[in-house]
C-alpha cells in the first residue's frame, strides 16, 4: 500500500514538474513577440504549450497556470502580450478539447483552423466597429506609402505609374481571405505535429492522419472546379464583385487541395511499386514547385486510375 502512494506521488511529482515547465515555455514564447524578426518564428510555436497544458490538466489547473503566464506576461510586456496570448489561447483549448474526446487528427485541426479563422474576420470586424480603424484601409495607405518612397528614389521598375499600385494593392486586399486560411492552416498543422508525439510520450491515444497514400479528395470536387475555372475565365480579373474576390481566393486554393491529392497519389504509387521513400517525397516537392502538375490530382480524384497501379 505504501509502496503504491509512493508511485502515485512521483508520478503527481513528475506530471506537476511538467506542466510548470509547459507553462515557462508558454511564458518564454510571449515574452519572445519583443524580439523582431524572432518573433515571427515563436508565432508559429505559440499553442503548442498551452494545448498540452490543456491535455494534461484539470481546467481548474489550467486556468492556475494561464493566470499566472498571462500575468507575468502582461507585467513585463503589456497589454500586447495579453492580447496576443489570448487570441491563441481560443484555438489552443479547442484542440486541447478535442484531444481529450480521442477526436480524429482531421477533426481537431478542421476545427483549430475555423476557430483561428473566425478570430481573425472578427478582428477586422472590432477594429473597425470599436476603434474605428480599418486595418485593410492602413494596410493599403502602408503600401503606397512605400510605394512613393521606392519611386522618389527610382527603384521601380519602368512603366511603374500610381495606377500600377492600386491595382497591386487591390489584388494584394482581396487575396486576404486566402491569406487567412493559408496562416490559419499552417499554425494548426505545426501545433497537431508538435503537440501529437508528445502527447503519445505521455501515454495518451492522439489520433493521426490518414497515411498519405490513402488521401483522395470527393470526386464531386472536380466538378465544383471545373465550374470555378468556367467562372474566371467568364468574369473580368479586375471587378471588385463578391464573385471575383470570391474566384480570386477560390482557384489558388482548390489548386492547392488538387496538389494534396497529387501527393497522395505519388505515395500510393510508390507504395504498390515499392519504391524509395524518397521518391514520393521528392515527386511531392516538384508538384507544390509546380502548381500546373495539380492536374494529377484532379485526373486522380476524378477517374478510377489507382485501379491501374493495384498489386494483383
Amino acid at each position: 500500500m505504501s509502496r503504491t502512494l509512493n508511485v502515485q506521488e512521483v508520478n503527481c511529482l513528475k506530471t506537476g514538474v511538467k506542466s510548470i515547465l509547459w507553462s515557462a515555455a508558454a511564458l518564454l514564447l510571449l515574452l519572445s513577440l519583443a524580439v523582431p524578426l524572432f518573433n515571427a518564428l515563436m508565432l508559429s510555436l505559440l499553442m503548442v504549450p498551452t494545448v498540452i497544458l490543456y491535455t494534461t490538466l484539470s481546467r481548474r489547473a489550467f486556468a492556475v497556470h494561464m493566470i499566472v503566464v498571462y500575468g507575468l506576461a502582461f507585467a513585463i510586456l503589456g497589454y500586447a502580450a495579453l492580447i496576443v496570448g489570448v487570441f491563441f489561447l481560443v484555438p489552443s483549448i479547442v484542440m486541447g478539447h478535442y484531444y481529450r474526446k480521442q477526436a480524429p487528427a482531421r477533426k481537431v485541426v478542421t476545427a483549430a483552423i475555423l476557430t483561428l479563422l473566425a478570430q481573425l474576420l472578427l478582428e477586422l470586424v472590432l477594429f473597425n466597429t470599436l476603434l474605428n480603424v480599418s486595418l485593410l484601409q492602413e494596410m493599403a495607405n502602408l503600401i503606397r506609402e512605400t510605394a512613393n518612397d521606392v519611386s522618389s528614389q527610382g527603384l521601380l521598375p519602368a512603366g511603374w505609374s500610381s495606377k500600377s499600385t492600386e491595382v497591386f494593392i487591390q489584388m494584394l486586399l482581396h487575396s486576404i481571405p486566402m491569406a487567412f486560411i493559408m496562416v490559419s492552416f499552417l499554425y494548426a498543422i505545426i501545433t497537431h505535429a508538435i503537440v501529437r508525439p508528445i502527447l503519445r510520450s505521455y501515454g495518451m491515444e492522439v489520433p493521426g492522419f490518414q497515411p498519405a497514400k490513402e488521401w483522395m479528395l470527393p470526386r464531386v470536387f472536380v466538378f465544383y472546379y471545373l465550374l470555378v475555372i468556367i467562372a474566371e475565365m467568364a468574369v473580368s480579373k479586375e471587378g471588385n464583385s463578391f464573385i471575383s474576390v470570391a474566384l480570386l481566393n477560390l482557384v489558388p486554393l482548390m489548386r492547392l487541395a488538387f496538389s494534396i491529392q497529387a501527393i497522395g497519389f505519388f505515395f500510393f504509387l510508390a507504395d504498390q511499386r515499392q519504391w524509395n521513400k524518397a521518391v514520393p517525397l521528392l515527386l511531392s516537392a516538384l508538384v507544390l514547385i509546380f502548381p500546373p502538375l495539380s492536374l494529377i490530382g484532379v485526373l486522380d480524384a476524378g477517374f478510377p486510375i489507382r485501379r491501374a497501379f493495384k498489386k494483383p
